[in-house]
């Protein structure tokens, strides 16, 4: 009777407590898995001058986590890492074993990329602090348009 007595008043305040909300707890861990990746990416991108890693970074945050509050900058550095690749800047070299990384990383390829992640960026934040960097860098990639 008294484990009876001791069960009733366990379950009676295991269910007064409050049931996290599922969705909550998945943003906080998604902005902060989004934010590592982002932190890393600029390490490779400014410091490192490391394009492809950068960009393999943001290709990860842009697929896992559409809704991130920071993809403005996400799209301005892999907008910008692919516009050095194909330029052939940068201190890392894509490797190029495969038909599929071969394509990936020609320079037409690049170019198209990079035009293609700068005008979401433009398109999608037009608030966003590069903004003006990202309309620059289309003019210079296609100057005629």
């Amino acid at each position: 009777m008294l484990a009876a007595g001791a069960l009733f008043i366990t379950a009676a305040s295991a269910s007064a407590q409050k049931q996290i909300d599922p969705q909550v707890l998945h943003d906080t861990v998604m902005e902060a898995d989004a934010k590592h990746n982002l932190e890393v990416a600029n390490q490779y991108f400014k410091l490192k001058k490391a394009y492809v890693g950068s960009l393999k970074r943001c290709e990860e945050i842009i697929a896992a986590y559409p809704g991130y509050t920071r993809l403005d900058e996400v799209l301005y550095v892999a907008g910008m890492s692919s516009y050095y690749l194909a330029q052939g800047k940068g201190k890392q070299k894509p490797v190029l074993k495969t038909d599929e990384e071969k394509k990936k990383y020609d320079p037409a390829k690049l170019r198209e990329d990079a035009v293609m992640y700068l005008n979401q960026l433009i398109e999608n934040y037009p608030q966003s602090p590069f903004l003006a960097d990202a309309k620059k860098t289309i003019q210079e990639i296609e100057p005629a348009k």
